[in-house]
């Protein structure tokens, strides 16, 4: 029975050698020409090192909030799409409806202009 299992195991070995080989090779034959820029923090676009309280501009959590909508709406758009001959009429007609309230919603942020990077 454990046979069976003995190709698994031979993969493992492969990988988990070929992972630990590119490492060492990477450290072994990497440059070594440390920058001081290379190493300080990197935040967001402010410099780092200072006040870890300082305001947050809200733009990047609404292109965030906007990211995840649009992206959540993708993930909605492939499987309808695939199940569309199954789901007939009704099955339209809910994801056009959906479909337009991600478009009001889109109107009405690019009206209040959440979309204007000054």
């Amino acid at each position: 029975m454990l046979e069976n299992y003995f190709p698994i195991l031979i993969l493992l070995a492969l990988a988990g050698g070929m992972a630990i080989a590119m490492q060492l090779l990477s450290f072994l034959l990497g440059p070594r020409k440390p920058d001081p820029k290379k190493r300080e923090q990197y935040e967001c676009g402010f410099a780092p090192l200072t006040a870890i309280r300082m305001p947050f501009d809200v733009r990047f959590y609404l292109i965030a909030i906007m990211f995840v909508v649009f992206d959540i709406e993708a993930a909605f758009l492939f499987p309808w799409a695939v199940a569309f001959k199954q789901i007939g009429l009704i099955g339209f007609v809910e994801m056009i409806l959906f479909l337009l309230v991600l478009v009001a919603g889109y109107a009405y942020v690019w009206k209040k202009g959440a979309l204007e990077w000054d």
